[in-house]
């Protein structure tokens, strides 16, 4: 490879690797749906009359809050089962707006989300 040819090839890759959203896209720590309760049973739940939160990847909902939609910006291991999340939303008031939370994993079937600010959410698997 001729030295010009190294130099646009190594420029290129660091231009590429500096590019906005080339870093690892980060994803919720639990999958799936998970309704609002504080029963302590094992297994999962019917949520139909429930407030439901979903995690689905980068994405969360939220069927009783005041923002129906959130995309992951970040995630953060504080220890055995319990994370730091920061989100990202936008509503038709609120551009590239961001909430933070706390999750922790009790069980399979169980977590425990606590906003900054807005109170703690306890949450079970749906059926």
């Amino acid at each position: 490879m001729k030295p010009l040819q190294y130099i646009i090839l190594s420029t290129m890759l660091v231009i590429v690797l500096a590019a906005p959203g080339f870093a690892a896209a980060a994803v919720y720590p639990v999958t799936g749906k998970w309704g609002q309760s504080t029963s302590s049973a094992k297994g999962a739940i019917d949520c139909t009359k429930l407030r439901v939160i979903g995690f689905n990847g980068d994405q969360r909902t939220d069927s009783g809050g005041g923002v129906p939609a959130y995309r992951i910006k970040s995630v953060s291991q504080q220890g055995p089962g319990s994370y730091r999340v920061v989100d990202q939303f936008t509503t038709g008031q609120i551009n590239n707006g961001s909430a933070s939370f706390t999750l922790q994993q009790i069980d399979a079937d169980h977590i425990v989300i606590n906003m900054q600010p807005g109170g703690t959410l306890k949450l079970q698997r749906c059926q």
